[in-house]
């Protein structure tokens, strides 16, 4: 009569120790698998960069990187987009977070880099399609600020096999106006973009302006500091195409909003790269209808040839 009690104590110790240690490897399996897994829902992608933008303010930590944290930055953004999956890199140190995935709504494997939250270290959010070689900069520097950019911007990207995706890390205001990455060298956003710029890749960088700044225009459509070519002519006329009154930014005059003192215009133009600056007014990018309006238009230009 005492055997059995102790036979089934010691069955139900090994099926709770087999619970345990199963229970331990389920959880731990997730960080120790390599390959992309698929998301549940097409809006996965599209939750990340909400979440990750809408946690941005003028309020926020940020500090610019130092010079030695640029160039590690350019190293390891240069090894993960050549790797072709996420890999093991100074971004890591940089404080970013890399991995695969699957977005459900393309279908297309994607390698996303994201900096820690709550840091000064905000310093961005890069997303590069892995089905195609590096084809098109598709940049949103002013998250938050200019309303809206991030969505038109996700969309671009999801066009455009190769494309690479830029999404600031900070607020423009925040950091005393030094996160504002479109006039801010020492940015690891310049850092990518100039890197990317050397492979040749045409940019199309995203913006948006008040309604009542450039009355009756629905998109100002400039290429900085560098000379209009047929990339430019052709955004123009699809853009009219679509139905939208564009302020051609190399043949009209568009005050303020030429980008003139963009750093990626006047890098892209030292290099002979593509770039097109975007001015969306709020009226277009508070329309999902008419920012995908525009997406289409730009991709049908074929920016990067």
């Amino acid at each position: 009569m005492i055997g059995r009690p102790r036979i089934l104590l010691g069955v139900t110790g090994f099926v709770l120790t087999l619970g345990l240690a199963t229970t331990v490897l389920l959880v731990r399996g997730g960080s120790e698998t390599p390959t992309p897994v698929a998301h549940s829902s097409a809006a996965s992608l599209d939750a990340l960069v909400a979440d990750f933008t809408g946690a941005l303010s003028a309020g926020q930590p940020y500090r610019p990187p130092s010079a030695a944290e640029r160039r590690a930055g350019q190293e390891g953004f240069t090894k993960v987009l050549d790797a072709g999956k996420a890999t093991p890199s100074a971004l890591d140190g940089l404080g970013f977070s890399v991995r695969d995935g699957v977005d459900a709504k393309t279908g297309r494997p994607y390698t996303i880099a994201v900096n820690e939250s709550g840091t000064e270290r905000a310093w961005g959010m890069y997303v590069i399609d892995r089905s195609a070689p590096p084809s098109l900069v598709v940049e949103v520097p002013h998250p938050a600020f200019d309303l809206r950019t991030e969505l038109a911007g996700l969309d671009q990207f999801r066009q455009v096999p190769g494309a690479v995706l830029m999404i600031a890390g900070a607020h423009r205001k925040a950091g005393g106006g030094k996160a504002d990455v479109a006039h801010e060298e020492s940015s690891m956003f310049h850092v990518v973009a100039t890197t990317l710029m050397a492979r040749k890749l045409a940019q199309v960088q995203l913006h948006g302006f008040d309604d009542d700044s450039q009355p009756g225009t629905d998109i100002v459509l400039s290429t900085g500091v560098g000379k209009a070519s047929d990339p430019a002519f052709r955004a123009a006329d699809r853009l009219g195409a679509h139905g939208f009154v564009v302020c051609r930014g190399w043949a009209q005059t568009c005050p303020g909003l030429e980008a003139k003192t963009n750093v990626q215009g006047k890098a892209a133009a030292a290099a002979g790269t593509v770039f097109l600056h975007v001015e969306m007014s709020r009226t277009v990018r508070d329309s999902a209808t008419r920012r995908a309006d525009v997406v289409r238009a730009l991709t049908e230009a074929k920016p990067g040839g």
